[in-house]
């Protein structure tokens, strides 16, 4: 399964931290009513049994709007929950070990920080790569930031689909404008708002102004 560049204009990364007054599954569906075009489940700190609980209820979810559904890390999970895919940090499976767990029908994505590792990836069979962090961001402290010129030139040298992720907001987003990538991934700007279905709407019509701007 090849991955369609169009799923990586938006890519929401799930993260629990802000679940309060609404579910991750309520904040999930809000952002896929309002045009979210990916949904990564990142789950840290759960246990196996209600991770794949989740990750079941999610990928039914994501299936009913005809938006892939991919899974973080767990690569066990991402088979038994049907997911469309996976997605591998440099230092988590290799990604012929993927797949060679998850067949041919399935989405391998790969983090990838420099040109050296995004060839790398691409060449082992990654499907798309999320590269980062272009800006600064909490959600992952021991990653370096990625120099525009880096971005650029990894958005060049391959051709699979990229997605750039790592602090990116509607208030930096347009900084992308010209980099190359496909898309953006992200975490807080969605499920850190107070209203995540009309904070992916102004994403969304952002990442579209982005893309408007370097094609």
């Amino acid at each position: 399964m090849k991955c369609d560049k169009k799923a990586m204009l938006l890519y929401a990364v799930t993260d629990r931290v802000w679940v309060g007054e609404r579910s991750l599954y309520e904040q999930v569906e809000a952002a896929l009513k309002n045009g979210v075009t990916c949904i990564q489940l990142r789950e840290k700190n759960l246990d196996e049994d209600a991770f794949l609980a989740e990750a079941m209820a999610l990928s039914k979810l994501c299936k009913q709007y005809h938006v892939p559904f991919i899974v973080n890390d767990n690569v066990d999970i991402a088979i038994q929950c049907g997911a469309d895919g996976v997605h591998v940090g440099q230092e988590d499976m290799s990604i012929s070990d993927v797949r060679a767990r998850v067949g041919d029908g399935m989405i391998i994505g790969v983090s990838a920080h420099t040109v050296d590792e995004a060839l790398e990836a691409v060449k082992n069979g990654a499907d798309y790569l999320g590269l980062g962090a272009v800006f600064s961001t909490s959600t992952k402290t021991d990653v370096n930031q990625m120099s525009n010129a880096t971005l650029k030139a990894i958005c060049s040298a391959v051709h699979v689909p990229t997605v750039a992720i790592g602090g990116i907001s509607g208030k930096n987003i347009l900084q992308l404008s010209g980099s190359g990538v496909d898309g953006v991934a992200v975490v807080s700007a969605i499920f850190a708002a107070e209203d995540s279905g009309a904070a992916t709407a102004e994403l969304l019509a952002l990442a579209r102004e982005m893309l408007q701007v370097h094609s």
